[in-house]
């Protein structure tokens, strides 16, 4: 059915105001009293008495003659959905079916169980219509949420010639609340004032919920001004208004109103509606509060109250906040609520604390699908994700379906996990079930495929989306970019993304990362310009996408520039643009631009988190600031394996060996358990310290901790042996690897043989490695150290002339100094720099002074 026009009404002229209330008769309903089951309705012409045509006795009643009342009776007490029928073909084998009062009610007792095509049916073959008929008839259409059908059949009642009382409007300003069509409820509203029914304080307070739910609050809030007589749910519907529309502090000033006034205050579902508002809105820790302030005033929450603040403390993650509602929920017996139950398992389980969601899940939760999919949700997000695929087993042998939510939390626990094949899998698997997949069981496979690379079965989903009509879909139109995008497939890429409809500025963003990251520099220009276009402007996230695709693809200055433009351009630079912008620094080896972005982070109070302190530091070390490293390690707020690990570094790096190794020891008594890197750092800095006792000890440690020694450990534990004199120990222990030794571990070992002059194996151990690397300059240069250092002038002698006739030079010398945002690189004898004279100029005058300054000291 079409749409009903917003000027309906005009093209209707509206029946006169209803008369005076009549008399009731009385000879009605064999002068049965008037109560809410006995309606005052009309009987047809001719009619002269209550009596059936037929004589049929039911036998539950065969002690006296039925009459319209006692059908009455039975079907306004009826609460079994199959006695309507019954009660009607009873109505029809007594006679009373062609009596409108029974009709009347049969029609309402079928709209109270929302029974359409009776409805319907007797509706039509009613040849006498009431207001109660026609009230009945749009109830019932209501109730099935067909509120264009309703109002239709509220249009017919206008033309007929029933006089209009004020309990029909409630029922059609819901109809609106339905359809959602305000200017559809404002002519209602001028019907109300003509017919003076607004001063009826249910007619005004269905207005209220009207606008409210249409979202015209200023309506709403006028109307309650204007009502000459209020309640409490006068003042509970605005407050919900105010709340459902986001405008929580005006509900809440709404709330504080009715303490002022004092006519009524406050209830529970006052608080409710307000607390509900705060938590649905993301005011999370407000809601909290307000949860306290009810109580202070007298009112404890219930188990609505609850269920709805329970969603905020969940996403707080404070597990303090969680075990406190725990205990009350315990001590006041809310525990057999479901959706408390629920809430309770969602914040045990976004706080990390699985054991107690277990706990609950186990012991008090209906087994339904909600319940097992936060279990599982939960369990993914921790992190154990074979407990998860066991519950999601578990499902259907115990009875509970599963649903889509079901496949689609599994899908994205396997992809959060990087378990990307099983990912793929279980999406094979819920095809075979016959389950249609939506927009975020596509989004979370594209993942998949994107984080592996795997463009043909990033292609087949791409055209099962299209057989679907899911590619149009902004969330999966953005992951078909992402994918194509992590694929190199930027032809694709811009193909998937025309054919999204309604773009955002994340789908723009994707694009444009995409070209960045497929190093095409010279389109984003032009994109941006697009997208400005489209009626998007560029965001922190755009240039944080930009900006790491330049990294990714080596062009550090340009990057380093777009930083300071962004500084520009954007003053809140996120900390995702940190964590981009400072390996580039640590790259450049720039220690004044990472000055620059370290008080950036500061200032944004980035710097003690735990992933930009760890960039911090290997920035500072890579620099060359050892100082500077040891404070960003000292400011991170909470240490985690990663950050030790590159402190570690740090002091391997810089030779700090005891203080690489008394780091070590703490990390181990902090009960941190040691990864390949933490051990590889530390062999590092026992060479470096010199202390081969605390080399074999970390080395056989490394069992313990389960960490299976590389080639980069041996070869730690080889140089650590060989500078250390023990050569032949160190020659040992390459035999004994389990790999293959490269031409670095040789490289080690030449190296002990060099320092400790022991020929003959620094010869065996140059021939291993001038095999691996015939063409390395520094392996020639090694061995003939040797040589020299053991006087072998004609071995020496050798090594020089195959060097030459190979045509192999020794690589010069770099270095590099920074100046003014610009770092200088220099090489032995280079005249390519562009202030080369100003340089060799500069250079020939110290030279000419230090000479001077010998001369004159001797």
């Amino acid at each position: 059915m079409a749409n009903i026009p917003a000027q309906l009404f005009q093209s209707i002229s509206p029946p006169p105001p209803p008369p005076p209330p009549r008399p009731i008769s009385s000879n009605y309903a064999d002068n049965a009293p008037l109560n809410s089951s006995t309606l005052p309705l009309p009987r047809r012409p001719g009619q002269q008495s209550d009596q059936p045509i037929h004589t049929n006795i039911s036998p539950l009643y065969n002690t006296k003659p039925l009459t319209s009342t006692t059908y009455a009776s039975i079907l306004s007490s009826c609460t079994s959905p199959n006695l309507p029928t019954q009660l009607h073909a009873h109505v029809i084998k007594s006679g009373f079916h062609a009596h409108d009062f029974i009709q009347t009610k049969l029609l309402q007792t079928y709209a109270k169980f929302g029974f359409l095509e009776s409805a319907q049916l007797l509706f039509d073959l009613m040849p006498l219509r009431n207001l109660y008929s026609w009230l009945a008839i749009i109830n019932v259409y209501s109730y099935h949420g067909l509120y264009n059908e309703a109002f239709t059949v509220f249009h017919e009642l206008l033309v007929e010639d029933i006089g209009l009382e004020f309990f029909v409007f409630p029922v059609v300003l819901k109809i609106c609340s339905g359809l959602g069509n305000v200017d559809l409820g404002r002519q209602l509203h001028g019907m109300l004032i003509k017919y003076r029914f607004f001063a009826n304080i249910y007619v005004g307070n269905a207005l209220i919920d009207m606008y409210g739910k249409c979202g015209s609050l200023d309506d709403a809030k006028q109307v309650i001004l204007l009502m000459p007589e209020t309640d409490s749910v006068s003042w509970n519907s605005v407050i919900t208004a105010c709340a459902a529309n986001g405008m929580v502090y005006e509900a809440l000033e709404f709330l504080e109103k009715m303490k002022l006034l004092g006519t009524c205050l406050p209830n529970l579902v006052t608080w409710s509606a307000v607390i509900g508002g705060f938590a649905q809105n993301g005011y999370d820790e407000e809601a909290i509060e307000l949860v306290v302030r009810m109580q202070e005033e007298g009112i404890e929450p219930n188990a609505r109250t609850l269920a709805s603040v329970l969603p905020a403390c969940a996403r707080l993650q404070k597990l303090s906040f969680g075990k406190a509602f725990h205990g009350y929920i315990t001590r006041h017996g809310f525990m057999c609520n479901p959706f408390v139950v629920n809430g309770l398992v969602d914040v045990y389980r976004r706080c990390g604390d699985m054991n107690c969601a277990v706990k609950i899940f186990s012991k008090f939760s209906v087994k339904n699908e909600v319940s097992y999919n936060t279990m599982i949700v939960g369990y993914c997000e921790s992190g154990d994700v074979s407990n998860a695929k066991q519950l999601f087993d578990s499902m259907e042998l115990l009875g509970v379906k599963r649903d889509l939510i079901s496949w689609n939390s599994m899908i994205s626990g396997y992809v959060d996990n990087f378990m990307f094949d099983e990912a793929l899998y279980m999406f094979s698997d819920l095809l075979k079930q016959g389950i249609e997949p939506d927009s975020f069981t596509l989004g979370s496979v594209l993942a998949a495929c994107a984080d592996t690379a795997s463009l043909r079965q990033g292609k087949a989903i791409h055209a099962h989306a299209i057989v679907k009509a899911l590619h149009c879909n902004t969330f999966v139109g953005g992951a078909l970019v992402e994918m194509y995008s992590k694929c190199q497939d930027l032809r694709a890429a811009q193909m998937a993304f025309n054919d999204v409809h309604d773009r955002d500025t994340p789908t723009w963003n994707v694009l444009l990362s995409c070209y960045s990251r497929c190093n095409q520099i010279e389109g984003i220009q032009n994109l941006l310009q697009k997208m400005r276009e489209d009626g998007f402007e560029p965001n922190v996230h755009t240039w944080n996408g930009i900006l790491a695709g330049h990294v990714e693809n080596g062009h550090l200055d340009v990057a380093m520039q777009l930083f300071s433009e962004m500084q520009m351009k954007i003053p809140t630079a996120d900390i995702y643009t940190i964590g981009i912008i400072l390996p580039t620094c640590s790259k450049l080896a720039t220690l004044e631009r990472g000055k620059q972005v370290h008080a950036h982070a500061i200032k944004r109070y980035y710097d003690s988190d735990v992933h930009i302190g760890a960039a911090l530091l290997d920035m500072y070390a890579k620099c060359g600031s050892i100082r500077h490293a040891v404070l960003a390690y000292n400011r991170i707020s909470s240490h985690n394996l990663v950050c030790h690990n590159a402190m570690l570094t740090a002091y391997a790096m810089h030779g700090y060996g005891e203080e690489g190794i008394a780091l070590f020891r703490r990390i181990l008594a902090d009960g941190f358990q040691a990864d390949h890197v933490t051990f590889l750092s530390v062999l590092s800095s026992c060479v470096h310290a010199g202390s081969v006792e605390a080399g074999h000890e970390f080395f056989d440690l490394m069992r313990y901790y389960d960490v299976k020694p590389e080639l980069k450990h041996y070869t730690s534990m080889v140089d650590l042996l060989s500078r250390s004199g023990q050569l032949n120990e160190a020659y040992e222990l390459i035999m004994k690897m389990p790999m293959e030794a490269d031409s670095i571990i040789w490289s080690a070992l030449l190296g002990g043989c060099v320092i400790h002059g022991c020929v003959e194996l620094g010869e065996f151990a140059a021939e291993r490695v001038i095999e691996l690397e015939p063409n390395n300059s520094g392996n020639y240069v090694l061995l003939a150290n040797l040589y020299g250092y053991g006087r072998r002038w004609l071995e020496l002698a050798r090594i020089r002339e195959t060097m030459k006739d190979r045509g192999i030079r020794k690589s010069p010398g770099c270095s590099w100094i920074e100046d003014k945002d610009e770092v200088h690189s220099f090489v032995a004898g280079d005249r390519c720099h562009k202030r080369r004279e100003e340089i060799y100029s500069t250079l020939q005058t110290l030279s000419f002074h230090m000479r001077m300054y010998c001369l004159t000291s001797h």
